[in-house]
């Protein structure tokens, strides 16, 4: 049997506790449960979007090759956020990490209340584009007919997002 491989663009997100140390965790976790990582942007310090009174966050975007269905993977990542601690308060708070599944494939799915891909919100956010460019600057978003360097490119966001020197 031949297994078909699906390619995963995830952004990584945190806010709380060793912002660094969590994102690293959480990738050795992908890597054990999801699939090969087989890209990673450098890390990208962000100003918060949607709810601006918490600390500053750490974002990354990788690619995973996976043999999971896009649903298998939102549910492995969701326990990956729970194993490191992720707690459910605020919409747009602060948080010990956040993982989203950006793309999976070419595919559009909908699975309401549930999963939504390409993500419906990363063309507005600074946040997702900038490390997500670094590592698919050509790759062309499903439904806009676009790439990720021309949807940063034309973004009106403009909180800020920098790369992240130790």
């Amino acid at each position: 049997m031949v297994l078909e491989y699906k390619e995963v663009y995830m952004l990584l997100g945190s806010n709380l506790g060793d912002r660094e140390m969590v994102i690293r965790q959480a990738i050795a976790k992908i890597e054990a449960a999801v699939g090969v990582v087989v890209l990673k942007s450098a890390f990208y310090e962000t100003e918060p979007w949607g709810y601006a009174d918490q600390p500053a966050f750490i974002n990354m975007a990788i690619l995973v090759r996976t043999e999971f269905s896009a649903l298998e993977v939102l549910e492995k990542a969701l326990l990956i956020e729970q194993e490191l601690g992720r707690v459910r308060v605020t919409r747009w708070g602060s948080r010990i990490i956040d993982i989203d599944l950006i793309f999976y494939g070419q595919e559009i799915i909908n699975v309401e209340g549930k999963l939504s891909i390409p993500h419906p919100e990363m063309q507005n956010r600074r946040f997702v584009l900038e490390p997500l460019s670094e590592i698919a600057a050509a790759y062309i978003h499903p439904k806009l007919n676009r790439s990720v360097e021309d949807l940063l490119q034309s973004l009106s966001d403009d909180t800020a997002v920098k790369k992240y020197n130790f």
